[in-house]
């Protein structure tokens, strides 16, 4: 984890002794676009341009604070057809105003514009843009995108979250995910609030992975599905925003506390048994007991059907909603957990 007086702090870079005053410079560039204290700026980094000419950017909205903080990253849409994060970081940067803020928040709620404007999870080049990080200069798309991200936003940052929903006509429980072993991601992890946090460890080529070799610590916080605004975990997303950057010092306004979240170290896809139809008979959020029924499958004339069963008690992370299913496809999550955090 990037440490007070390193890159995550404005001003001097150079290490500081703890309690020090830190001077914070008075020009701020992101993109090659100078930000002074208390002012809200969109930079627009170039990143392609199309086959028709116009240039792509990626849009990024700095708000830099009259004050001495952290620098920390807001990013949604990594996967163009998770839309539930661009109206999270939306409403949050309704909320502040950067006068009342103490360090810089870099928000970029488009990462993935051409899978935004094809509807789809992927580049036009079929890649996944959370599997090309650290990206760099040249070769395809998706490295010079994720090289662009990692260099301009994420490099100079101590903290990031990044904003997902299910995939695949997956439906995501609002859930926080992070390395549980790292106290400040767990600290920032538990003041989120999700309904769920879970240990996650990284993921070759992820955002998350990417920033970790840097020593910055990310949030993946997941809820929802694609292709749609979910209000409930938009909700909970923001207020959970809201929450950490008032735990870091960055926002001086109390937030609601919401309830514990509950602790999940490992989870199970409950898998067809057979291809057919499911129909699913628990609800997100929902304890299920070990052996419980979850639903069944059956084929297009009813008669005979195949139960499907939680493994494991715990609760219910997802649901794939699309109730067409081939034997072995994920159908329900379920994550073992426990109330509080110890």
């Amino acid at each position: 984890m990037a440490q007070a007086g390193s890159a995550g702090w404005e001003g001097d870079l150079s290490v500081k002794p703890v309690g020090a005053k830190r001077r914070q410079a008075q020009v701020l560039t992101v993109g090659g676009v100078r930000i002074r204290r208390g002012s809200a700026v969109r930079v627009d980094i170039p990143v392609s341009g199309l086959p028709v000419g116009p240039e792509v950017t990626l849009p990024c909205m700095v708000l830099r604070g009259s004050n001495d903080g952290p620098r920390i990253w807001l990013s949604a849409a990594i996967h163009g057809d998770e839309l539930n994060g661009i109206e999270i970081i939306s409403r949050v940067l309704e909320r502040l105003k950067p006068r009342q803020l103490t360090g810089t928040l870099l928000a970029v709620p488009t990462v993935n514009v051409f899978g935004l404007l094809h509807e789809d999870r992927y580049l036009p080049d079929r890649r996944d843009l959370n599997r090309s990080f650290p990206g760099g200069t040249g070769g395809s798309l998706a490295r010079r995108l994720a090289g662009t991200l990692l260099s301009e936003v994420v490099n100079g940052c101590s903290f990031g979250i990044d904003l997902h929903t299910g995939s695949g006509g997956r439906d995501n429980l609002g859930q926080i995910r992070c390395d549980l072993d790292d106290p400040e991601a767990r600290r920032l992890g538990e003041a989120f609030g999700a309904p769920v946090l879970m240990h996650a460890r990284t993921r070759d080529g992820s955002l998350r992975a990417a920033a970790a070799d840097r020593g910055v610590g990310v949030l993946v916080y997941e809820g929802g599905q694609a292709l749609r605004f979910d209000e409930a975990p938009i909700r909970q997303g923001v207020a959970g925003v809201m929450r950490v950057l008032a735990e870091l010092g960055m926002w001086a306004e109390e937030a609601a506390r919401g309830v514990p979240s509950l602790l999940c170290r490992r989870s199970t896809w409950e898998r067809a048994p057979r291809a057919g139809f499911a129909r699913i008979t628990v609800e997100l959020g929902e304890r299920v007991k070990q052996g419980q029924r979850l639903g069944c499958v059956a084929g297009p004339f009813g008669g005979r059907s195949s139960a499907l069963k939680a493994r494991n008690a715990g609760v219910v992370l997802g649901i794939a909603r699309n109730p067409v299913v081939y034997q072995g496809d994920a159908i329900v999550h379920v994550g073992q957990v426990r109330d509080g955090l110890p």
